[in-house]
């Protein structure tokens, strides 16, 4: 059967994920940590207990989403859309959590249709909730069911200069390191499989870039200290290819900020973003 937008509300089954020290260590190398910031990219400097970036909840935090109770479809024609993350603790270097997934809106958009799923992790050793993590993915082809068309993105940027801008340099190997936090996809690591989905060559994961993003967030609105880093929210909007740096404009108001990543060509890569922090 095609999209089912009636499988709103239903829970996946669920799955723990467990991670280690060298987990959080090479998650943060993955998007672009180095010497500069040693509390999450080293366990043993003198003085500087390990810490994690925030961002790291798009790999503890997204287990048991219920993409089984959406219908049937063509994988190859899913996107990643939209992600979002909301931390009620700081994440511990290492743990455990366990995530229940949930499909929590289906929206018909014509040409394709947006699945919306989210996923509560509650921390195995507390018992508390720790994270909430939320993605939306496009699936071409699959629209046209009648459905609602949902909420437009409504976001605006403010007419002034940026209040901070962070611009980071990706590595050409970057996808190569990132995917062992565990996306090995081979749209990013292998040149073929990349041509047959329309690019020269492998692109970055879209979750890399968030997490670049989230670095510069991070250090920008909390001096780099991940218990002031509460949500985080954008769409993906262009592809990043390896190699490319990315600029991070931030726009703050409160405990509140609107930002936005683009390449070196100036298209946004990243936008609709939204963070809160203390």
């Amino acid at each position: 059967m095609p999209i089912d937008p009636s499988a709103v509300g239903a829970e996946g089954t669920p799955t723990r994920h467990k991670w280690s020290s060298k987990d959080t260590l090479l998650y943060a190398v993955g998007v672009g940590a180095g010497t500069q910031e040693l509390p999450f990219t080293t366990e043993n400097t003198a003085d500087t207990p390990q810490r994690v970036l925030p961002t790291f909840a798009v790999v503890a935090g997204t287990g048991g989403l219920p993409f089984d109770k959406i219908g049937t479809f063509n994988m190859a024609m899913l996107v990643h859309g939209e992600q979002g993350i909301e931390l009620f603790d700081e994440i511990p270097a290492q743990g455990e959590v366990e995530n229940t997934g949930k499909i929590t809106a289906i929206w018909d958009k014509g040409k394709g249709a947006v699945v919306e799923m989210t996923c509560e992790a509650v921390d195995v050793a507390t018992k508390k909730p720790l994270m909430k993590t939320r993605m939306s993915a496009f699936i071409r082809g699959e629209g046209g069911f009648g459905g609602e068309r949902g909420p437009s993105a409504s976001s605006e940027l403010p007419s002034r200069a940026p209040d901070h801008q962070t611009t980071y340099q990706t590595s050409v190997d970057q996808a190569l390191l990132y995917r062992l936090s565990g996306d090995r996809n081979p749209l990013h690591s292998d040149p073929s499989f990349a041509a047959m989905g329309g690019f020269d060559r492998p692109i970055l994961h879209g979750l890399c870039t968030y997490g670049f993003t989230g670095r510069a967030l991070l250090h920008a609105l909390c001096d780099g200290d991940p218990s002031r880093f509460k949500s985080m929210d954008g769409r993906f909007s262009k592809p990043v290819y390896p190699g490319e740096a990315l600029t991070v404009s931030m726009w703050v108001d409160g405990n509140e900020c609107i930002f936005q990543t683009k390449n070196p060509d100036g298209e946004v890569v990243l936008d609709q973003g939204k963070v809160t922090f203390k």
